[in-house]
């Protein structure tokens, strides 16, 4: 089956690892997927057209119900949507959005009359939790029975060639006792819904009552205007230091070696770093957020916090409290074994771009 797969691909986001990884599990299954980056289409009809090129397209599948779903609302084939987060926590806010999404979800369920010689199951929606399907279910208009819950799969790879205090200098930080320094690490893309300016000033306050501690942020700069904003409050604020982006397997690296992985989003999906930091046996402080509390179980699988000074609270109390720290990282570990399966998350979605012939 020869398919389209539309997505926002800025380069080493989660998005776009998310993006890849389920489409190495549609090819597996036999199937030629195109992955696109849905900033390449202006229009509906663009992809409509593209769809029906020869020879043409016989399903689709979309991440982020506004961003990349909007684009598949005049193709003739079947197709799937797989829910991204911010469509279902922030886009839901704005009325026109709204509008555009549930016509996406009625085509993607087969209820809109545009292809009568779909078949009743020849579609499906995808929610990384719970929580988003239920999101889903209050602000648009649906049945739970066609929404399916598939948390990521998660797979981590460290380089071997990777270099710890040369990471630290290149960032900015200059120590000479590396080793002592205590490295909390924020994981995210330059743009506003991370939020990466959040703990930075209560961050650098810290900083200058225990120089050990320092704050390294590190992630593509996705929005040019925000990312000039950071860079010049970075600039002039000590103790925090952001990070030239690296490929996954530095980054992994980077992870392992540090304190801990923060997160500071004002909405999640599902935080991939979050979870890849649990694989890696690192402890997460996460923002106290519908899609960071799916994962992260307060002082069970890492810690939560709700405004910078609890931030500051919780990870001294990582720092002086040993057996929390053990506990957090093998139940974090643990966790992710049990629910981020690779495994499962190839079975199910080959079984659902199976519902699509």
């Amino acid at each position: 089956m020869k398919l389209l797969f539309l997505a926002c691909l800025s380069p080493k986001t989660g998005n776009h690892t998310t993006a890849e990884r389920i489409r190495s599990h549609i090819e597996s299954a036999g199937h030629t997927c195109e992955l696109r980056d849905a900033a390449e289409f202006q229009s509906p009809a663009e992809v409509a057209n593209l769809v029906s090129q020869n020879p043409p397209f016989e399903g689709a599948l979309a991440i982020h119900l506004f961003r990349a779903g909007r684009l598949l609302l005049d193709i003739q084939v079947p197709f799937g949507v797989i829910f991204g987060g911010t469509d279902i926590n922030e886009d839901v806010k704005v009325q026109q959005k709204l509008v555009v999404m549930e016509q996406v979800l009625l085509k993607a369920r087969g209820l809109m009359q545009t292809s009568p010689s779909w078949s009743v199951n020849r579609k499906f929606a995808v929610a990384f939790t719970d929580k988003l399907k239920e999101e889903a279910e209050l602000f648009l208009l649906s049945q739970s029975s066609k929404i399916y819950v598939q948390p990521q799969g998660i797979q981590t790879e460290v380089t071997e060639k990777f270099c710890w205090a040369e990471f630290l200098r290149s960032s900015g930080v200059s120590s000479q006792h590396v080793d002592e320094l205590r490295v909390f690490l924020l994981v995210c893309g330059l743009r506003r819904v991370k939020d990466p300016l959040y703990l930075v000033e209560v961050f650098s306050e810290w900083h200058c009552e225990n120089p050990l501690n320092v704050l390294v942020i590190i992630g593509p700069k996705i929005d040019p205007v925000f990312t000039e904003e950071f860079e010049a409050v970075v600039k002039r604020t000590a103790g925090v230091f952001l990070a030239q982006e690296r490929s996954q397997q530095e980054l992994h690296a980077a992870m392992k070696r540090c304190f801990a992985v923060v997160n500071s989003s004002v909405s999640e999906g599902m935080s991939a770093a979050i979870l890849e930091a649990m694989d890696l046996g690192v402890p997460v402080l996460a923002r106290d957020i519908p899609g960071n509390a799916a994962v992260v179980q307060h002082e069970f699988t890492g810690l939560l916090y709700s405004s910078p000074q609890e931030f500051v609270h919780q990870s001294q109390r990582l720092l002086s409290d040993h057996e929390l720290r053990e506990r957090v990282v093998s139940n974090g570990k643990r966790y992710v074994e049990q629910h981020h399966s690779l495994k499962q998350e190839r079975e199910t979605y080959q079984r659902l771009v199976d519902t699509l012939h």
